[in-house]
């Protein structure tokens, strides 16, 4: 399982962990990464997405998925989450 968010693009990092003597090994800092189920407004539906908390709140924060996908920049976002902000706004344009 990739360990990637879908929506704000976090992923693993790496750092140190340091012992009392000042000892350091490489440890890996994982992402809060989930797979959940987000509803589209505008498509209808439900799209199950890999997504961290970070990406959770924000997605709250701009007022749903359509806005947040909207409002973000496609290098951000994966392929799935391009392809679904591409159907959003066709979707969008059908009912103008």
């Amino acid at each position: 399982m990739a360990r990637r968010c879908e929506l704000t693009g976090r992923g693993v990092q790496t750092g140190n962990n340091v012992s009392h003597a000042h000892n350091k090994s490489r440890r890996r800092y994982l992402p809060n990464v989930h797979d959940m189920r987000l509803m589209s407004e505008t498509l209808n539906r439900s799209v199950k997405l890999k997504v961290s908390a970070y990406g959770l709140r924000s997605v709250e924060h701009n007022g749903g998925l359509d806005n947040y996908l909207l409002k973000t920049s496609d290098s951000k976002l994966s392929l799935t989450a391009r392809r679904l902000k591409r159907d959003i706004k066709k979707a969008q344009a059908a009912k103008a």
